[in-house]
């Protein structure tokens, strides 16, 4: 018997998610909630039904997990909850400084009829975040890096698009090569914002826009440029969707580090991801927390969990002898 999944929002994650539960042959897409008008969503699954979200206060018998594709801003911290009381929930929240209390809001309202909800999967927070436990468990004493692209970042792209005068952005964050090659090196190096990361904005700006004040209140706004050094490039409309129409990502997690009785050797463990689609492997990696999540709850668990909860065997579709054989 396939894992029932429903997916409540269908913009860029959810249908990342759609995609990667078409890959899993244990996985079942069941139906699509939404907060717009359900006639105007075409999901790409044939046969799955789009509904009103406000159908989820009655589906239980039908959804074995509902995945959250929510906002982290305002979305998740209502949905999370509220539907951790009624199913087993997978959500992508990605706050790193609001996850305590996302932890403890979901945990209470899982706990009260016995559901499973997963919170903050993806791959930062997600894989990433397992990938530090793991080396700084094994490297107690060492240091932690983290650098994040050369990728789209949504938020930042969507700040450029607030300003007057733009009709459209992208914005990538590049890690700074030799930052990198430093820590690779095992120099240990401290490293300031600015150090780290560059931004490179294109813009796509309004017939008579002042490019000039444009560029100054990227480079200038607070949070989000001001430090790091920035490049804006204005671009034409049909440059941005030939050149920009896509959302890669990725970035490398290192974690260097040393043992021996006189701390003589020195050593780097790095993960890296490089993301064609930042969203599709995203909804991948929920996809799999989603069959752990309904795993856990035919055991008997309940409550929220993070990936560092969760035994690597319940993500996989293989049982643990194939595991044993062919992965161990």
């Amino acid at each position: 018997m396939s894992i029932r999944i429903g997916i409540l929002g269908y913009g860029n994650l959810g249908k990342g998610v759609e995609s990667a539960i078409g890959q899993n042959p244990d996985l079942e897409l069941t139906a699509v909630f939404t907060r717009r008008n359900p006639e105007n969503v075409k999901v790409r699954t044939a046969g799955v039904k789009v509904l009103a979200a406000e159908e989820l206060e009655h589906m239980q018998d039908q959804i074995d997990v509902l995945v959250l594709c929510g906002g982290s801003a305002t979305d998740l911290p209502v949905q999370t909850p509220k539907y951790a009381e009624l199913y087993n929930v997978v959500d992508s929240f990605d706050t790193h400084a609001r996850i305590p209390e996302h932890f403890a809001a979901v945990d209470a309202a899982a706990k009260k009829t016995g559901k499973v909800g997963i919170i903050s999967c993806g791959w930062d927070p997600g894989m990433f975040s397992l990938n530090r436990l793991y080396a700084n468990a094994i490297l107690p004493e060492g240091s932690d890096y983290t650098f994040w692209g050369r990728g789209v970042s949504q938020g930042h792209s969507d700040a450029i698009r607030r300003i007057a005068g733009v009709k459209d952005a992208r914005q990538y964050t590049v890690p700074v090569p030799e930052a990198v090659e430093a820590v690779r090196a095992g120099k240990n190096p401290e490293l300031t914002t600015r150090q780290k990361h560059t931004r490179e904005c294109y813009v796509v700006a309004e017939e008579g826009a002042d490019l000039a004040r444009i560029e100054n209140e990227i480079k200038t706004m607070p949070n989000y440029f001001s430090d790091y050094d920035t490049t804006v490039t204005f671009i034409d409309e049909e440059t941005m969707k030939r050149d920009h129409n896509k959302l890669p990502h990725g970035g490398s997690v290192i974690r260097t580090g040393v043992t021996g009785m006189d701390r003589e050797h020195k050593h780097v463990v790095e993960y890296s991801l490089k993301l064609d689609s930042n969203p599709e492997f995203t909804g991948a990696v929920i996809a799999a927390y989603a069959r752990a999540a309904y795993r856990m709850n035919k055991e008997g668990m309940t409550g929220c969990k993070t990936v560092f909860d969760i035994a690597p065997a319940y993500l996989s579709a293989q049982s643990g002898e194939e595991l044993r054989a062919h992965l161990l």
